[in-house]
């Protein structure tokens, strides 16, 4: 083992690099390339980062909903005036997407800041608020912090729930409809979710 091998330095805002993909996914036994696909699929081209110190987010007025519920908090109560952020259903024309999605963020804290958090899908690889457990983090602000440091801390975070939650699995078998399932929802099939990793997985193939 070479003990003088550095790691990958985390800048905020720097974009993850191939080397660190690479890096990342030897070491917990992914191909390269499958870790690259997820990566591809979940920012659509873009990054982890919107503006300096901000994660990309997508904020989930469903999710919001029961995490409401589960502190006790009644989200029929707050329906008003909130319908573009609290909804029962999943419903993808509540999305502004980039930036203004920290509007319906910041507009659901006034509700509950926890709630809140947990509601959204955070970093380039847009791991739920909710799973911030399973990524090795004490809180659900911790995780929020941390997510804004770099793309490479939102990589290890996502590696960490992969293993902890056993849907890494998936991936190492290159099991695409299992690891969409698990990974994206049950929304999965309605999204192309598991198509779209195929494919970017044989793009990804050609260059890593």
């Amino acid at each position: 083992m070479n003990t003088n091998t550095k790691a990958p330095v985390t800048v905020p805002g720097i974009a993850l690099t191939t080397t660190e993909i690479i890096l990342i996914a030897k070491s917990t036994s992914i191909e390269p390339a499958a870790l690259k696909a997820v990566q591809t699929v979940e920012t659509g081209g873009r990054g982890g980062f919107v503006a300096p110190q901000k994660p990309t987010i997508l904020f989930e007025g469903h999710i919001f909903w029961k995490m409401l519920i589960q502190q006790g908090i009644n989200p029929h109560a707050h329906i008003k005036g909130n319908e573009n952020i609290l909804y029962p259903k999943w419903d993808r024309t509540k999305y502004k997407g980039g930036l203004a999605e920290y509007s319906r963020l910041e507009q659901a804290c006034r509700i509950s800041v926890e709630a809140a958090y947990k509601a959204a899908s955070w970093g380039m690889f847009q791991v739920m608020g909710f799973n911030c457990f399973q990524c090795g983090v004490k809180s659900i602000y911790e995780f929020v912090r941390l997510m804004g440091e770099s793309e490479y801390r939102q990589l290890k975070f996502t590696v960490s729930y992969l293993k902890a939650t056993n849907i890494i699995g998936h991936l190492r078998r290159l099991d695409w409809k299992q690891f969409a399932r698990a990974y994206n929802g049950p929304e999965y099939a309605a999204n192309h979710y598991a198509e779209k990793l195929e494919k970017a997985y044989i793009s990804a193939k050609k260059i890593i």
